[in-house]
């Protein structure tokens, strides 16, 4: 809210009322020891006057620095109309209620949603959004186990191409379940999953393989090849997917001769800004075979005894609609407004306009690869086609390179050297549409000099 209207008087009156002498009382079943006082950081209360002040003259010192970081969360540009209607009352303070159906706008919301994410994975049904890309991952993964009978074990492979972040997410929520997570390699030339490796594996009772497409790396699998082999193997496939790279990209559905079981991701790149980090959201869409063990909600449309449209929840399988041990999930967190956001940006982007983005994203990411090429001491770490993203070597030390290059204004990419140790001094860049041939330019100067000073230190 913008402001906070109660008065002193109006506190104690609450206080009163309730029989309660000062705010700190409501608090006292926490432990002593677990209570802090106000940080000193924290400066004693201003005026509306000096906070507003205040925030400006911070606000001010924020640079607007050339944003090359990608790594799952992307500079993309959002229509102003985007979040202009997303923020309209009817939206922002929108919930869909318990008894659904009095929210018949909100329903209506999310249907169409749910209608765009079908059409752009080529899936068969999508549910009402998750928490965020990790969490829906580990949703994945816990879905395929309860929907593969045939499997015997709790045996899921997982490449390392997957993002990092969101194979820790999983391996957090599946460890204490008894599901396995089981490594799979990548090939060192072309950074994509390594086919040979998953041999050993070859008819040996698997419940699923994760692919990512594109990959962390920004490499394109063999996903063809990957799921046909799963499917063999009597596994579910779970694809791991942008949702703007599917413009241009196969969609998972028809990925192989049947297409992946399972297809999630991170929506952030539909409408919704950077912000330091969220909030953002995950989708999940399966085919129908599968859709009863599906979490989080899903709505449909019906007609009412007049013939009207309508919408309700056809699915709700969390733990307060239905018994705790029946329950599907209970991590799965619809992120309604942002959903709003990403529904109204396809709306406006159409698929035309995503595909435009999507060409764009692809030509600017290859546009930063040739600007660099010639810069001694960096070289592309991967063959083969990509998408979005691309692995830089460097002969310096990534960390030393990126914050000398944070100092000239420029983000110059995700350092890769905790994840992947083996890579070097490797950063992972990205280009979206955003980026100029102007932005372009001056991240190659910004990287030639960074490596210099590098270097020499």
């Amino acid at each position: 809210m913008p402001f906070i209207p109660h008065t002193e008087q109006d506190i104690r009156d609450m206080l009163s009322a309730i029989g309660v002498a000062e705010i700190a009382s409501l608090f006292d079943e926490i432990p002593a020891s677990l209570r802090s006082n106000l940080p000193p950081s924290v400066p004693p209360q201003v005026t509306e006057m000096e906070i507003t002040r205040l925030l400006h003259e911070r606000a001010r010192r924020d640079a607007q620095p050339l944003c090359f970081i990608g790594a799952g969360a992307y500079d993309h540009h959002i229509p102003a109309a985007v979040w202009e209607l997303t923020t309209r009352g009817e939206f922002y303070s929108a919930y869909t209620p318990y008894q659904a159906e009095a929210s018949q706008g909100t329903l209506q919301l999310a249907y169409e949603y749910q209608t765009m994410m079908v059409g752009l994975t080529g899936m068969d049904v999508s549910n009402a959004s998750l928490y965020d890309g990790g969490s829906a991952l580990a949703e994945a993964v816990l879905m395929a186990v309860r929907r593969n009978r045939r499997s015997s074990v709790r045996r899921v492979l997982m490449p390392t191409t997957v993002h990092p972040a969101y194979r820790r997410v999983t391996e957090t929520i599946v460890r204490n379940q008894a599901i396995e997570l089981e490594t799979v390699g990548y090939e060192s030339r072309a950074g994509t999953l390594n086919l040979a490796a998953l041999e050993r594996w070859s008819g040996e009772d698997v419940t699923a393989l994760v692919i990512q497409q594109p990959n962390f790396f920004g490499c394109l699998e063999d996903v063809n090849s990957l799921v046909d082999w799963a499917h063999t193997q009597g596994a579910l496939v779970i694809a791991l997917v942008n949702p703007i790279a599917l413009a241009v990209l196969t969609p998972p559905g028809q990925w192989g001769q049947n297409g992946a079981d399972i297809a999630c991701g991170e929506g952030q790149p539909l409408g919704i800004p950077l912000s330091s980090g969220g909030p953002y959201f995950g989708f999940m869409v399966c085919k129908n075979a599968h859709v009863r063990q599906m979490p989080g909600r899903i709505v449909g449309k019906t007609v009412d005894l007049e013939g009207r449209a309508g919408y309700t929840l056809t699915l709700q399988p969390r733990e307060q609609h239905i018994r705790r041990s029946k329950a599907t999930s209970n991590i799965c967190t619809n992120q309604g407004l942002m959903v709003t956001a990403a529904t109204l940006y396809m709306s406006l982007l159409g698929a035309g306009g995503l595909a435009r983005v999507a060409a764009a994203c692809h030509a600017n990411t290859q546009a930063l690869l040739a600007a660099v090429s010639n810069i001694e001491g960096v070289r592309p770490a991967f063959i083969g086609p990509s998408f979005h993203e691309a692995v830089l070597q460097l002969d310096a030390p990534a960390r030393s390179a990126l914050e000398r290059m944070a100092g000239a204004g420029i983000l110059g990419g995700y350092d890769l050297s905790q994840d992947y140790p083996e890579l070097g001094h490797a950063i992972l860049v990205c280009a979206t549409e955003k980026r100029t041939d102007e932005d372009i330019a001056a991240y190659a100067r910004a990287m030639q000099g960074a490596l210099r000073v590098a270097r020499r230190a």
